[in-house]
């Protein structure tokens, strides 16, 4: 099961680096710099949210990046308003539901990035842990809940037309 060492020098150099990586996962495991432990996380996904900034006292704090995340719900919002070509067509989507969804994406976005900025701003290290989950777990979560609830109202009215017929 183990490996044979040619010599004790190589079994010491070997142990030296185990120690110099396990201190270095421990540093990310203890959010000593919280902005580095995300990014290692999320594989980088969370580096344009979060900067880091130096408080009256001198230490460093990292903050999420409000202008980034504003920047980006209204570009989505431009976006969603500007792909209908007229205003009848932003009226048909607003018959058609696909208005009220996008309002009620928006609400449940606000809500969540709300709460999980209330979470990283405490100082208990479970909470900061519920934020980032909610960062990176939130949207698949309200994917999946989205899909099944689709799922159900199409075979809702698929039996509702079998008995109609």
């Amino acid at each position: 099961m183990g490996r044979n060492y040619e010599s004790l020098e190589e079994l010491k150099r070997k142990k030296k680096l185990l120690k110099s990586e396990i201190t270095d996962l421990e540093a990310l495991l203890t959010f000593k710099n919280t902005k580095e432990s995300l990014s290692a996380f999320t594989n980088g996904l969370s580096d344009q949210y979060l900067k880091e900034k130096i408080d009256e006292d001198g230490e460093e704090t990292t903050v999420i990046r409000k202008d980034v995340i504003a920047k980006q719900i209204t570009s989505e919002v431009k976006d969603l308003l500007l792909s209908k070509n007229t205003a009848m067509g932003i009226a048909g989507s607003a018959f058609k539901g696909d208005a009220m969804d996008a309002v009620v994406k928006l609400a449940v976005t606000a809500f969540v990035a709300n709460y999980a900025k209330k979470n990283m701003r405490s100082s208990n290290w479970k909470k900061k842990i519920l934020g980032a989950a909610l960062i990176y777990v939130a949207p698949m979560a309200l994917k999946f809940v989205r899909t099944k609830l689709e799922a159900y109202q199409k075979t809702k009215s698929v039996s509702s037309m079998e008995q109609l017929i």
